[in-house]
């Protein structure tokens, strides 16, 4: 099924094929039209700008497929929903003041997520969640990838951050 959500409003594609326009969230009048559409997260969904005849205000409006819940099991046992934004802001936080443009780590994000849906699984250890973001920054920017795993991997000593330091180097001249 595919559900588009507006700032107020969500209604169901099938609806469209029934008569039922996007009412305005501002004015509610039935009159809108689509000034622009872009896919966004890797063509899995769609933003579109909207603008209402009556009112001439502008609104947007996304597309998206439902999929199947994805549950994060953390270390302690406990579950909570997968979430893009708490990804997302992990990866800024480790490429943070780095040359990478926000548009790679939204694709990063995109790609990561859509691993783990295409297994068809519907809980996944944060462990791997964790284990994809760092080779995604590896490849990424190295930098990156070694304040990620400075946190991720817990490093309780000098020690044990220049062993994944030495690896990081043994694995970029392979």
């Amino acid at each position: 099924m595919l559900t588009i959500y507006s700032t107020d409003i969500i209604i169901d594609i099938q609806d469209v094929d029934r008569g039922i326009n996007m009412h305005c969230p501002f004015c509610n009048n039935e009159e809108t039209r689509v000034l622009d559409s872009r896919q966004i997260e890797g063509g899995m969904a769609v933003r579109r700008r909207r603008a209402c005849d009556a009112c001439l205000r502008r609104f947007t409006t996304y597309e998206k497929y439902e999929d199947i819940q994805l549950v994060v099991v953390k270390k302690d046992g406990s579950r909570e929903q997968f979430s893009r934004q708490k990804l997302m802001s992990g990866l800024q936080k480790a490429c943070e003041k780095r040359p990478i443009p926000t548009e790679t780590l939204e694709q990063a994000v995109s790609e990561i997520e859509r691993y783990f849906r295409d297994e068809n699984e519907r809980e996944v250890a944060s462990e791997k969640i964790g284990e994809a973001v760092m080779d995604r920054l590896f490849e990424l920017d190295e930098v990156a990838y070694i304040r990620f795993a400075s946190v991720y991997r817990q490093f309780k000593d000098i020690q044990k951050f220049m062993e994944e330091l030495n690896q990081l180097i043994k694995k970029k001249n392979n």
